[in-house]
């Protein structure tokens, strides 16, 4: 369920335009009216601001936002106002560009490439390809295997190439079949064997739910238990494990992301901003009950105690609150 709260009157897109348009207008900007109007819209609203201010003002919003808004709270503004499929294809890109100029890759990085093909839909997926050869001409498989060394490249050109069935139509005896191919491959310490390439990146997530119930029932140990203790690329180990967890239960992946940007010494932002962005008109509402059930406290008040200032204010907007 999603967290957003659009009002129930809701002005014209060329009213909302007009009301960011005088925001931007004198001595300062007015960030106030910038969250009421752009937190309180969902994607379709968003995108018709975005198409009138162009067609009144002749200009692109995203623009103004960048050069009125500053820092965290402009990340964040202009994020959320983005196409989802464009800027999960501009967040893409800008890990991609940075991975290939570094000898080693950060994997921490390129776990957003696993959390988008593994957490999103179908058709979503496709809809960042297609933004991703538009923006930057290129296929994101072609610049996923040309940024990053073997066996990560060919295990992420496999997750974001794929299609995967959309409904929860489930084969018992193909979840046997699999996990047992899946055993092989931990058996011989090939965690890049086509076997497990071939089933993370084909099969629905309601059939690889099954196949890893089938795996736990049948060898003891979850299969993320045994990539774990299984030896070679530490790396492609670590981006598996975030697969799993991201087909397995991506309510729990998202509110892990929010508990670590926001634990320890500084607060990563870039983080803290994906999360709440990416899935506040998805499932961010699920994502706050598992924050809960794992942490035994508030999301809300962990992230208002973290942050602060216009930065706060937008992303509590987003989960729902009133400032």
């Amino acid at each position: 369920m999603a967290t957003i709260r659009v009002p129930d009157q809701v002005p014209s897109p060329a009213q909302d335009s007009e009301t960011l348009n005088q925001a931007f207008r004198g001595w300062g900007t007015d960030e106030k009216a910038v969250i009421r109007v752009l937190g309180q819209r969902n994607e379709s609203q968003r995108r018709k601001i975005r198409e009138s201010y162009r067609e009144v003002y002749g200009k692109d919003l995203i623009n103004d936002l960048s050069s009125e808004l500053s820092g965290d709270f402009m990340k964040a503004v202009v994020s959320w106002v983005y196409d989802p499929a464009e800027r999960d294809a501009r967040l893409v890109n800008k890990i991609l560009n940075k991975e290939k100029k570094r000898k080693k890759g950060v994997v921490e990085n390129l776990k957003v490439i696993v959390e988008i093909s593994c957490t999103t839909s179908p058709n979503h997926l496709i809809a960042v390809r297609k933004a991703y050869c538009s923006l930057f001409d290129s296929s994101l498989e072609e610049h996923i295997a040309s940024s990053l060394p073997f066996p990560l490249a060919k295990f992420l050109v496999t997750l974001a190439s794929s299609f995967r069935y959309g409904k929860d139509k489930t084969d018992a005896e193909v979840a046997t079949i699999e996990a047992a191919m899946l055993r092989e491959a931990i058996e011989k310490k090939q965690l890049d064997h086509d076997h497990v390439l071939y089933i993370l990146g084909t099969r629905s997530v309601y059939q690889l739910r099954e196949t890893f119930a089938a795996y736990k029932q049948s060898y003891g140990n979850t299969f993320d238990k045994d990539v774990d203790g299984c030896p070679g690329d530490a790396d492609l180990r670590s981006l598996l494990q975030v697969a799993i967890f991201c087909i397995n239960t991506p309510e729990k992946h998202f509110a892990k992301v929010v508990r670590d940007s926001i634990e320890g010494f500084g607060t990563d932002e870039d983080s803290l901003t994906r999360a709440i962005v990416t899935r506040a008109e998805i499932d961010m509402m699920k994502v706050r009950g598992e924050y809960f059930n794992m942490y035994n406290t508030s999301m809300d008040n962990a992230i208002i105690g973290d942050i602060s200032g216009n930065y706060k204010d937008f992303l509590i907007t987003l989960l729902g609150s009133k400032i």
